[in-house]
C-alpha cells in the first residue's frame, strides 16, 4: 500500500511496480468520477477501494450531498507518454489540465493514423506541455514526423500506452 502520494517523479519511480498501477488507477478514478461517474463505480472499474481513493487522492476530491466528487482540476502527480519529434516520452505533470491536453493529443494522433483526417491535430499546432518540474515541450504536430514515427512502429496502437523512456 502506498504511506503517501508522490509529488515528485523520483518519488513515483521510487515506487514498487504494484504501487505505480494503484497510483495510476488512482487518477484514472478521479477522471471518471470528473466525468460524473460515482467513486465506487470508478474505483471497482479500476480495481482500487474507494477508501484508498479518498485517502491517497483527498485533495482531487470534495464532499457534496453525502458524496465524493472530484474538483475541477487537481494537482495530483500523473506520469503520462507525450510524443514529440524526438518519440514517445514520459514525463510527469501535477496538472490535471496539462494531463487532459496530453491525452487530447493522443487522441488526435490516434485519429490521424486511422483515418488520414489530421484537423483534430490543427488545435495542437505549437502546443507546449509543462511537466512537474517547469519544463516545456512541444507536443508533435508534423505529419511527416508522425507517418515517420508510425512507419518505424513507434505509434502501433499497444505502443500507445507503455512506457516511453523506461
Amino acid at each position: 500500500m502506498i504511506s503517501r502520494a508522490p509529488t515528485t517523479a523520483w518519488q513515483y519511480y521510487a515506487m514498487s511496480e504494484r504501487e505505480q498501477e494503484i497510483w495510476d488507477s488512482l487518477a484514472h478514478v478521479i477522471s471518471r468520477v470528473r466525468d460524473g461517474q460515482s467513486l465506487p463505480k470508478a474505483s471497482k472499474e479500476f480495481g482500487i477501494a474507494p477508501s484508498t481513493v479518498v485517502e491517497l487522492g483527498r485533495p482531487a476530491l470534495r464532499k457534496k450531498n453525502g458524496r465524493y466528487v472530484a474538483t475541477k482540476t487537481d494537482h495530483l502527480l500523473r506520469v503520462v507518454t507525450i510524443l514529440t519529434a524526438k518519440g514517445k516520452k514520459e514525463i510527469a505533470t501535477r496538472d490535471s489540465r496539462q494531463a487532459s491536453l496530453i491525452g487530447g493529443h493522443w487522441a488526435a494522433v490516434q485519429r490521424y493514423l486511422q483515418t488520414g483526417d489530421d484537423s483534430a491535430l490543427l488545435k495542437f499546432k505549437k502546443t507546449r506541455v509543462i511537466d512537474a518540474s517547469g519544463k516545456r515541450h512541444m507536443l508533435l504536430t508534423n505529419l511527416a514526423e508522425l507517418n515517420r514515427h508510425a512507419s518505424a512502429g513507434v505509434l502501433s496502437f499497444e505502443s500507445m500506452y507503455t512506457g516511453g523512456s523506461r
